[in-house]
């Protein structure tokens, strides 16, 4: 027979009403009751109720975590974390997957807000006034995306891409190739933004080819095109898409580093495994997930009773922070990566930017960087 709130009353010496308090409202509890409570209630396997909790306190202790793509190695890290750190601060996480599609994003959000006391939103595609408006609805914290006027951890994607680009430069290139991603990705408009800037003090050309699928197939899709630029170097928008270009140059008799340097974002497992070993922007996924949680919790949880009936997002109280973590990023040097052209036998390039009739333009789509195309 599973044990009730009244046995942990009876073991403890108090009211059934205190018992109640020690788990909804712990700092109403005088300390000394509060252990004795929290003892009995472990000693005789005493779990509350969650769903009974919610009506009283208004909390589910429930966070929703929606990300882009579960399929992408970034993310695993980042999630582990985040339930890591939930479960310590006695929430649980739901995991929704969007798929990059802006729509189930905001379907996911409207579906969990009755479900959760906040919502951490992993690298959304969808567009900042939409997200403005849907935190009126649940609490927000937005990851790896700067939204103005809301909670956001960002990761310092323009600093690694300065420094990735500020590596090739030192070794030689001049000619370099930057890999986009989505369009809507604010992790590709700060690398954009920062490449274009590194590149230009370093008197380096910029080429950027995009925007792109951030998967795998994204790379090697694009391998023809960086082979045809007549670029010595590629900074990809991610390691995936890095990992593929990889494979797509190497089909191509195109060899890494020897003929095309290449560097990656993210520093996933995988990249320590290809071979070359990936030259890498390492990004602080894990640390990102904990801070997220730690940042919707900070809010105030001083929950008024009887809001559930206007959700969830409610419980977390009125006072929302604004606050912004920027977490800072690595450069990790492996094997892609090599001397530039003039410090090695020359070669003629392969091809001149222009366009090639005999390859109509799609994902990957070359451009000049200049001023305004990065500013964009």
């Amino acid at each position: 027979m599973p044990v009730t709130i009244r046995d942990v009353a009876r073991a403890s010496g108090v009211h059934i009403s205190t018992v109640s308090r020690t788990f909804s409202a712990p700092h109403l509890v005088n300390p000394e009751t509060r252990v004795r409570v929290l003892a009995c209630a472990e000693d005789l396997g005493y779990r509350p109720n969650r769903a009974a909790r919610a009506l009283i306190t208004g909390r589910t202790h429930n966070i929703g975590l929606i990300i882009a793509d579960i399929a992408n190695p970034f993310f695993p890290p980042l999630i582990k974390a985040a339930e890591s750190q939930a479960r310590h601060r006695d929430y649980h996480v739901f995991v929704a997957d969007t798929n990059e599609d802006p729509t189930a994003e905001e379907e996911l959000v409207h579906a969990l807000a009755k479900q959760v006391d906040g919502v951490l939103l992993c690298s959304p595609r969808m567009s900042n006034s939409l997200i403005e408006q849907l935190s009126r609805e649940v609490p927000l914290v937005v990851v790896n995306r700067q939204v103005t006027g809301l909670p956001c951890v960002l990761m310092d994607v323009g600093q690694g891409a300065r420094a990735a680009i500020e590596h090739l430069v030192g070794l030689g290139h001049t000619r370099i190739a930057l890999l986009g991603g989505p369009r809507s990705s604010w992790t590709n408009r700060e690398m954009r933004r920062a490449a274009a800037t590194a590149a230009r003090a370093g008197g380096a050309e910029l080429t950027l080819l995009g925007p792109n699928a951030p998967t795998e197939t994204g790379g090697s899709a694009v391998a023809e095109q960086v082979r045809r630029s007549g670029v010595s170097a590629v900074l990809a928008y991610n390691d995936l898409m890095a990992i593929g270009l990889i494979e797509g140059l190497d089909a191509l008799g195109v060899r890494v580093p020897q003929e095309v340097s290449v560097v990656g974002v993210d520093d996933i497992a995988l990249s320590r495994l290809t071979r070359p070993k990936l030259t890498t922007v390492a990004t602080p996924t894990a640390a990102a997930g904990r801070t997220a949680v730690d940042m919707l919790l900070q809010q105030d949880t001083e929950s008024p009773r009887g809001t559930r009936g206007l959700g969830a997002g409610t419980a977390l109280g009125v006072r929302r922070t604004t606050a912004q973590v920027m977490l800072q990023t690595d450069l990790v040097i492996r094997d892609s990566t090599g001397p530039g052209p003039q410090a090695r036998p020359a070669r003629p390039l392969a091809a001149s930017l222009g366009p090639d009739p005999h390859c109509p333009a799609g994902p990957g789509t070359a451009t000049a960087a200049t001023g305004d195309a990065v500013a964009s």
